[in-house]
């Protein structure tokens, strides 16, 4: 009599929210219609989002990824160009405008809070200081809304203990929108004890997508055998949100760009699955894991819902006259 080989029992839990935040799914929806409205080609600046799913996605499409301006040939100079989600520096749309080219700015509207923020504390007197990354995009295009000399960068609480300011009681702080919450709250607690006339931004600067998807990560990976995160190496939210399933109880934490990623030999004999996305990943590489470890596991997928995001940025008005159907969205969203 044949024996027939069952699957090894797996439960996925699987976070709501997770994936495109509304300031991603604006910049690709840019891109996409200004492809559909000008033609090939479309220039964008940088990678629109950090995901290079999205990115050849796109390419494929008809975009054009560059990463300074003067790498427009002559021949289409009338070619659209992107700003990509991360924010871009003053001197970048004035170098644009220098060669007379048309540019659509798909700067997250979140980030282009925070260098209003950066530039309020500047108004006011103060020195910036911006928690964040050295080197990240967003970092550079906030620091780039203000004069050379007018920000100073904080990685660490060593960043810290090693700043001197001209004047301590004029100081205000901003914050890179895809931070570790955990993270930026220890740096800033030195910040303020060290200089308590700082000054916060009006509002929040990391982002509520950040926050929620982190909120969710905490909260389905005590008990994880595995913790899967799907994101781009070069992406801050997703490397944070690796590092929030560690600290959070996930015996291992894993950040895979594609199914093909996923090192199935040395994962062991899992039962729990923690499963989430970074604010730049696509659904449909999500739905693409899920289906290889159907075909290994008998898997019953849990929905975590942590919250519920209504939040939708629209296009800029130049695009609202062309119709995004959910088949131009599929290469991202899959079919469904």
């Amino acid at each position: 009599m044949l024996q027939t080989l069952t699957k090894p029992p797996l439960t996925i839990r699987l976070c709501q929210p997770r994936g495109f935040c509304a300031g991603v799914d604006r910049a690709i929806q840019i891109v996409v219609l200004a492809l559909k409205k000008y033609g090939a080609p479309v220039y964008v600046r940088h990678e629109i989002v950090h995901n290079r799913y999205v990115v050849e996605g796109l390419q494929n499409l008809g975009a054009v990824f560059i990463e300074e301006l003067s790498e427009i040939p002559l021949e289409h100079q009338d070619a659209p160009v992107v700003f990509s989600a991360h924010g871009v520096p003053k001197s970048v749309p004035a170098d644009a405008v220098a060669r007379n080219l048309f540019y659509l700015d798909a700067t997250c509207p979140l980030v282009s809070k925070v260098h209003k923020q950066a530039m309020r504390h500047q108004r006011k007197g103060r020195h910036v200081l911006l928690i964040g990354h050295a080197g990240h995009p967003e970092v550079i295009g906030t620091m780039g809304q203000l004069d050379d000399g007018a920000v100073t960068l904080i990685e660490t609480e060593a960043d810290v203990r090693n700043f001197t300011p001209a004047d301590p009681e004029a100081l205000g702080f901003v914050t890179q929108t895809t931070l570790s919450v955990e993270d930026t709250a220890g740096i800033l607690k030195a910040l303020q004890e060290k200089f308590p006339a700082l000054q916060a931004p009006a509002a929040e600067s990391i982002c509520y997508a950040t926050t929620n998807r982190q909120d969710a990560v905490k909260e389905t990976a005590p008990g994880s055998d595995l913790y899967l995160v799907v994101g781009a190496p070069n992406s801050s939210n997703s490397r944070r949100l690796v590092e929030v399933a560690e600290r959070a109880g996930a015996k291992m934490s894993l950040l895979v760009q594609r199914a093909s990623e996923i090192p199935w030999n040395d994962i062991g004999g899992i039962a729990t699955l923690g499963l989430s996305a970074g604010a730049s990943a696509p659904e449909i590489i999500v739905d693409e894991i899920i289906n290889a470890f159907r075909e290994r596991f008998e898997v019953n997928v849990e929905l975590a819902i942590t919250a519920t995001e209504t939040e939708d940025f629209p296009v800029m008005r130049v695009l609202r006259d062309v119709e995004l159907t959910p088949a131009d969205m599929a290469f991202v969203n899959g079919n469904a």
